[in-house]
């Protein structure tokens, strides 16, 4: 079984209450999350994402990303500012505004809210997208959200996902666009159940026993290094920890757990990844095995190696972000509800067409 020393990731309580002031506060957060979201896909989302693609999927990715960078933002504002939650960064320091693709473990159904906080820092917040299963893209709003981003939605079988998978990475070539492609190759969340299969699986094919990840699917990841590799200049070997123990999307919000983020980054040049399925298959797997064991060390000794590769938010930036957001919102807000009945059908329009785009996965493309 794996090692826990310094703490505990599965068990153990965490340090703060949920107290009725945390409630109150996530309660609040959440609904000001959910309304900035919903006005800013029906009046930011479908003019840049929608409109104005009619014309340049360039151009309408630059606003996009703009516009739904502001967004994404309260997140990290969220978990840091407001929930003081300490994310720490290790490893290798990496340039800002880079082509990548990003391969994580997925400790948790959250880890990917918390390469917001890495994305934020290196200017490409607004340009983030995820691969991810396609039951998410169905919830309220925010699955509006993942489309208008772009995000590539699977089904987790590769012979129903391998061409939805290469054409949406074909739009993705542009070097114009900036991309961090985020994928998580374990294909789900860690849990004990999971890890004794992975392992099961291991033992009978001959494959390392791996503690703390599970043996990740290949196929996804080949596809992305086949469809993007000239167009990409590093691939991120993301590792996350959590101290005391792995939240779920409610801690965040209520900001009960977890105290602590590790994030450890490695930068891989594009060079050091062999081109033949096989061989990529053997290199991402030999990945996850330094991966197994960076977490041991990690639960061991409370921390990765490397610390302090980034510095805090900044405050006065986050809170100008959130006031400007809001003041826009509430704008927004007011000519729906108070004003004519013109900005009523609007919205009703638009969430009409937003909701068919998403269910049916389409996009529009230029009319030139």
């Amino acid at each position: 079984m794996e090692v826990r020393g310094a703490f505990s990731s599965d068990g153990g309580k965490s340090h703060r209450e949920l107290t009725p002031l945390r409630l109150i506060r996530g309660v609040v957060c959440l609904l000001v999350l959910l309304l900035t979201a919903f006005m800013t896909l029906v009046y930011c989302g479908f003019v840049s994402a929608v409109l104005l693609r009619l014309f340049s999927i360039h151009r309408s990715r630059k606003v996009t990303s703009f516009f739904f960078g502001s967004w994404l933002a309260l997140w990290p504002f969220l978990f840091e500012k407001i929930n003081k939650t300490k994310v720490i960064f290790s490893g290798e320091i990496v340039p800002d505004r880079e082509r990548v693709l990003l391969i994580a473990n997925h400790r948790t159904e959250v880890d990917w809210m918390y390469l917001w906080d890495l994305a934020l820092r290196k200017g490409c917040l607004g340009c983030i997208r995820y691969v991810l299963k396609s039951s998410l893209m169905k919830l309220p709003v925010f699955g509006w959200g993942f489309h208008i981003l772009e995000f590539i939605s699977v089904e987790r079988k590769w012979e129903v996902d391998e061409s939805n998978i290469h054409q949406m990475l074909s739009s993705f070539k542009d070097p114009r666009d900036p991309l961090w492609l985020a994928l998580f190759p374990e294909g789900t969340d860690f849990t004990e159940q999971k890890c004794i299969r992975s392992k099961k699986y291991a033992a009978e094919h001959g494959l390392p026993i791996l503690n703390n990840v599970l043996l990740p699917k290949t196929k996804g990841f080949y596809a992305c290094m086949e469809d993007l590799r000239g167009s990409l200049d590093a691939v991120y070997d993301v590792t996350i920890g959590y101290k005391p123990r792995c939240p779920s999307l409610l801690d965040n919000v209520f900001g009960v757990n977890p105290s602590e983020v590790h994030i450890h980054i490695r930068r891989i040049a594009l060079g050091e990844i062999p081109t033949s399925e096989k061989e990529v298959s053997a290199w991402l797997t030999n990945t996850f095995q330094l991966k197994d064991q960076l977490l041991s060390d990690f639960y061991l000794q409370g921390h990765f190696p490397h610390q302090g590769t980034e510095g805090d938010l900044s405050t006065v930036k986050c809170l100008v972000n959130f006031v400007a957001l809001m003041m826009l919102i509430s704008t927004f807000t007011f000519f729906t509800i108070f004003s004519s009945v013109w900005f009523k059908i609007y919205v009703s329009l638009v969430c009409c067409y937003l909701s068919s785009a998403t269910y049916f996965n389409v996009r529009p493309k230029p009319l030139l």
